[in-house]
């Protein structure tokens, strides 16, 4: 009887063991399940600049706009920045457009001509070409300039090139800057050579490294803090920020920022491939993959290949119909750094290396030095070894102008 009844017990024992763990095993699922819900959740209230329009809308009130932006000027909603301004009946005169034009369509590198948008009638202004910095005559009327335009973290894009001349232009016509800021899908890489000034152009335009690791709107604070500007002149800025943002966070651009940067891996690969620009090297402008490959007719046969044609932001690509040889890095893991292998092995594999760079590639790099380092076959470490001072000098100047973690 005594047996039967402990029997009894121990089933009943194991039983609720058994219930206990599955419930546990409930909780664990839920609180992960909560956890990525609640991750998720983060990720989506990061708010942009263009987003906190309660911050900005105030200040253009009864004022006469002028913007700078371009398709990647949108809301979170989708609606373009400059049909919800219109919306909120905020005075727009006058869209300045930099390279690719307001609509994103233009070829790197092509002539942007001023027009007329087609859906609000407003003239375009284009910063790309001759007029790369507005005329005290554009900017006539104008009280304040707003600028939304999703920059990449690297030196060598040029949004930061117009907002440099922007600046200096509503500084030298006493017209006030708004900065609407976005987040930087590099933010967290700091790497590469800083810039020499008597090297600096459009694409690099100050001593900076290759991957500066900070917000367009930072990087406007560093440009007035500096007094980068002409003659140490500072302008009227205010930088609208980012909500729950900070820079180790991931962040997917809702829109292609340039016709050949059309995903998540091209942005994270752009500061290594560019430099092939400087090269003989084609970084698969004229594919579908532009930014996530590379080769070209004069590398070693290889079990991948790619032939270059036209298409929408190549009119005319390098080797244009030819078979180009080389490396397909699309499915590759996210870097974290400026890439050096890829330049070095295709020069390696190059046979007439004398031909190999071209005098682009300096000013890409901002500095001569890091061709003559690849040409004497300077090992990677040594070379990376070479911008540390650089890096730390910069990365000290840097922290006054953070706005994020």
């Amino acid at each position: 009887m005594i047996s039967k009844l402990v029997f009894k017990n121990t089933v009943l024992l194991f039983v609720l063991l058994i219930l206990s763990c599955g419930s546990s095993i409930k909780k664990i699922e839920n609180k992960e399940r909560k956890e990525v819900v609640s991750s998720e959740k983060k990720f989506q209230e990061i708010k942009t600049g263009a987003d906190n329009f309660t911050y900005y809308l105030p200040l253009l009130k009864g004022k006469k706009v002028g913007i700078v932006t371009n398709q990647t000027g949108i809301l979170s909603n989708k609606t373009h920045l400059v049909d919800f301004l219109l919306e909120k009946n905020i005075n727009l005169q006058k869209i300045f457009a930099p390279e690719h034009g307001f609509r994103g369509s233009a070829d790197a590198g092509e002539h942007v001509i001023d027009g007329k948008d087609s859906k609000t009638g407003l003239p375009i202004v284009s910063l790309y070409g001759d007029n790369k910095k507005p005329k005290p005559e554009q900017l006539k009327g104008i009280d304040v300039m707003l600028f939304d335009l999703q920059d990449v973290g690297v030196r060598f894009y040029t949004y930061i090139s117009s907002l440099h001349y922007i600046m200096e232009a509503c500084a030298e016509n006493n017209v006030e800057l708004i900065v609407l800021d976005r987040p930087n899908p590099n933010g967290s890489i700091v790497d590469g050579p800083i810039l020499e000034k008597e090297n600096s152009s459009f694409v690099g335009m100050h001593v900076i490294p290759l991957l500066h690791g900070m917000t367009i709107g930072e990087y406007a604070q560093m440009i007035d803090g500096e007094k980068w500007l002409k003659n140490g002149i500072q302008c009227s800025l205010k930088v609208i920020p980012c909500l729950n943002y900070k820079r180790e966070m991931s962040y997917s651009l809702p829109v292609k920022p340039s016709p050949n940067l059309p995903n998540d891996q091209s942005i994270n690969l752009y500061a290594s491939l560019c430099l092939f620009e400087g090269t003989t090297i084609s970084v698969g402008r004229g594919t579908e993959m532009q930014f996530q490959i590379y080769g070209s007719p004069y590398l070693p046969k290889s079990s991948f290949s790619f032939t270059p044609k036209p298409n929408f932001g190549a009119k005319d690509p390098v080797y244009n119909g030819k078979l180009c040889y080389g490396e397909n890095l699309t499915t590759i893991p996210k870097v974290s750094n400026l890439e050096l292998k890829w330049l070095m092995k295709a020069y390696n594999e190059t046979p007439d290396k004398t031909k190999f760079f071209n005098p682009f590639f300096t000013k890409l790099a901002g500095t001569k030095k890091l061709q003559q380092q690849i040409e004497a076959g300077i090992p990677e470490f040594e070379i990376r070894k070479s911008w540390e001072k650089g890096l730390n000098d910069f990365k000290t100047m840097r922290k006054k102008y953070l706005i994020y973690d």
